[in-house]
């Protein structure tokens, strides 16, 4: 094998490594905007959970960041909360998902 397939095979890890930490910082930040979501909407215990859990595993591999926020802003509209809102605390969720990965790889 030569230095050059190696390199490319290192960049291949590299990149499949990120895709799948990016992957998990999405499902993770979405979980934590459905239990505040929830909570905005008065659910708890298993319904929190299930809200949740739906806005993780619905549509997994066709689900933009768009549709999220534009799912949770529907569903606080009567709410009073704006899309603007929703997008801003999927931000905060994706910084704390973020965070929390990297401290699970400690």
């Amino acid at each position: 094998m030569t230095t050059f397939d190696k390199r490319e095979q290192g960049f291949e890890a590299k990149f499949a490594h990120d895709e799948e930490f990016m992957f998990k910082a999405a499902a993770r930040s979405n979980k934590l905007l459905g239990l505040w979501a929830a909570g905005q909407l008065g659910l708890s215990g298993d319904a929190a959970a299930s809200y949740a859990t739906a806005l993780v595993t619905d549509h997994l591999e066709s689900r933009t960041i768009d549709d999220v926020v534009g799912k949770v802003s529907g569903d606080l509209a009567d709410k009073g909360v704006v899309r603007e809102q929703v997008a801003q605390k999927l931000q905060e969720c994706l910084h704390q998902a973020l965070a929390q990965l990297e401290a699970d790889k400690q």
